[in-house]
């Protein structure tokens, strides 16, 4: 049995609206779809400095609708399922002890390169532990990130060690801590996003393909496009509160339509003729393991649920397979076609569109 409160009345910055970032459509979908289904993987972002990621990353979170949590629980588990909630929550269900259950917006955790494996993990207190009996415990930042965002700015220079436990608590949805024999686990689903400049070097590849998609982003070039995003900063820095309340309506719809695409996604069908096709461009692409068919799969179905659709179609596997395949295909390092190019190509030859204009 639960009963919801009203989370305290905070007051929070204002930060600028997704809706109103211009251009950059390859990133924000991708952030989009991840949303809809955060079993996608997650997001790398690579680009020019001074390309709006850190700001399109907050927006995105602000955008979010809240969510149920439990009250005063470290990991905000969620009260109507239990792979989302902690050991101590279910033991209360268990008990039939009524949950106290709050609304609260979606976290986004900024994991700064500095972070030790403890302070993201978590950490046992072993004294205690074996002095007093208890698991002593003391949550991490994946703990306070389940159901929410975490963000990693110059993610290439993050130590590679931190970079696999991310990707492992990301694919998997829950957290391992252990020392000396004591073994604590959490639930930990997030979406995780990294953004990092490519001249300050990639990740290796064996990392990367672990990312879901790969959006990459570079300096907007036409002047109209670049007077209008300095005109639309000036106006916010002017006045936040005014700027935000002029995008309200589409921020509302845009988070309606997230909110209907979670819920249609496990209705969305994609054909087995689709299917085959999408696994025959990974095959003629030489990506290794599945990880691509299975994303690109994914990808389109979520992009399928956001336009209200229940049938994926050829025009959904075409506008997000490059996300989901430029960063797994092998890099020949005389080669300077762009990889995305190359995954147009054998997708055109594959569905029969040669002469399709991208």
């Amino acid at each position: 049995m639960t009963s919801i409160l009203e989370a305290p009345t905070r007051t929070h910055r204002i930060v600028f609206p997704f809706t109103a970032i211009v251009g950059q459509g390859e990133m924000k979908l991708a952030l989009l779809l991840n949303i809809i289904d955060p079993k996608i993987g997650g997001v790398m972002i690579m680009g020019d400095r001074g390309t709006g990621k850190s700001t399109t990353i907050r927006a995105l979170a602000d955008l979010l609708p809240e969510i149920n949590v439990v009250a005063d629980d470290p990991f905000n588990s969620d009260p109507d399922d239990p792979d989302l909630m902690s050991d101590y929550v279910r033991q209360q269900l268990k008990e039939n002890i009524s949950l106290q259950v709050v609304k609260k917006k979606v976290t986004m955790v900024d994991l700064p390169l500095g972070a030790t494996e403890d302070r993201v993990c978590g950490s046992i207190d072993i004294e205690k532990a074996l002095t007093e009996g208890v698991k002593a415990f003391e949550p991490g930042l994946l703990a306070t990130a389940n159901r929410g965002i975490i963000y990693v700015d110059e993610v290439n220079l993050l130590d590679d060690h931190l970079v696999d436990v991310l990707l492992d608590s990301a694919a998997s949805g829950w957290n391992t801590v252990e020392r000396e024999g004591i073994s604590v686990r959490h639930p930990a689903r997030f979406v995780l996003i990294g953004s990092g400049n490519p001249e300050e070097g990639e990740l290796r590849p064996q990392l990367l393909d672990r990312f879901g998609m790969h959006a990459e982003i570079h300096t907007i070039k036409e002047p109209e496009l670049r007077v209008k995003i300095v005109e639309q900063r000036s106006e916010f820095d002017q006045d936040p509160q005014k700027f935000h309340h002029e995008c309200r309506l589409q921020q509302e719809e845009l988070q309606n339509n997230l909110v209907r695409a979670q819920k249609l996604l496990k209705q969305v069908n994609i054909d087995y003729d689709l299917r085959i096709k999408v696994s025959e461009v990974c095959s003629i692409l030489d990506v290794d393991g599945l990880r691509g068919d299975i994303v690109a799969n994914r990808a389109s179905k979520a992009l399928a649920a956001l336009e209200a659709r229940t049938d994926v179609t050829i025009s959904d596997i075409r506008r997000t397979i490059v996300l989901c395949l430029r960063h797994r295909l092998r890099k020949d390092p005389l080669e300077t076609i762009d990889s995305g190019c190359k995954v147009n190509k054998v997708f055109n030859q594959v569905f029969g569109l040669e002469t399709e204009e991208y």
